[in-house]
């Protein structure tokens, strides 16, 4: 699918994941993360399970000087990346009325700005060579009302599906990810310990699961992925079901 792809929050979770199935289908790595050790961790393992060639580059995507290393990593026409995955994110509390504004300034510029400025320097480079996959973790949240992460992952979903039958004729496709709860240390960075998160055994899904459907998804070209036929289901019924309704639902597990 790819020779080279570039995962930025590669150090834990679905970036982690992404690289090991990557990895495990021949392709090179750029591992993008703030954690040197934890990136160097998921490096030794990658290299070791698959001995694909892998690439760290520690940058705070916030930072635009380190921001700028990574910029300049996409657009190296003699070192092409053929798949960007924009995985890099954190979740806030839902009381956006008592949040520091500033958390919320960072939020909406870690998944709105960044993503968007990482498919800027990577779009001339595939397109001139006719070819590349971008990828873009969102989330069923923001196909629903919730809150500011709904809100910048739903950017995140019509930006990709734009850019998808925009450029898939030029041979680049984008695909928004969308998956539900899943078992990562994401919900762990909130505050939440594990079994505290309010949400039914049921709904939480896993992350080789979530990302081996993502990855089909992706080289069908398709530009939305719902990883689980339950979250499909639940996306369409929240359709025509209130806003106040689907308000009270989503809100579950913070």
């Amino acid at each position: 699918m790819a020779r080279t792809a570039l995962i930025t929050g590669a150090s834990s979770g679905l970036g982690a994941e992404f690289a090991r199935q990557l990895a495990a289908r021949g392709a090179g790595l750029v591992l993008v993360a703030r954690d040197r050790s934890a990136l160097d961790a998921v490096a030794a393992e990658v290299r070791g399970a698959h001995g694909t060639d892998v690439e760290v580059l520690v940058a705070d995507l916030l930072d635009a000087d380190q921001r700028d290393a990574v910029v300049a990593r996409l657009g190296d026409p003699q070192h092409p990346i053929d798949m960007l995955v924009n995985n890099a994110g954190y979740g806030l509390d839902l009381s956006f009325e008592t949040n520091d504004i500033a958390d919320e300034a960072r939020h909406l510029a870690l998944h709105v700005e960044v993503p968007m400025r990482l498919m800027h320097a990577v779009l001339p480079v595939m397109l001139e060579r006719g070819s590349g996959r971008i990828v873009n973790v969102a989330s069923v949240a923001g196909l629903v009302p919730r809150g500011t992460y709904g809100a910048v992952k739903g950017w995140l979903i019509q930006f990709s599906r734009w850019a998808n039958e925009r450029y898939r004729r030029r041979g680049v496709t984008a695909t928004a990810v969308c998956p539900g709860f899943v078992h990562t240390n994401f919900h762990e960075r909130l505050g939440l310990p594990p079994g505290e998160e309010g949400v039914p055994r049921g709904m939480w899904l896993e992350a080789p699961a979530v990302v081996s459907e993502a990855l089909r998804d992706v080289a069908r070209g398709r530009s939305v992925s719902i990883p689980s036929a339950r979250y499909k289901a639940l996306v369409a019924l929240s359709r025509v079901l209130p806003d106040a309704l689907v308000m009270r639902a989503a809100e579950r597990g913070r």
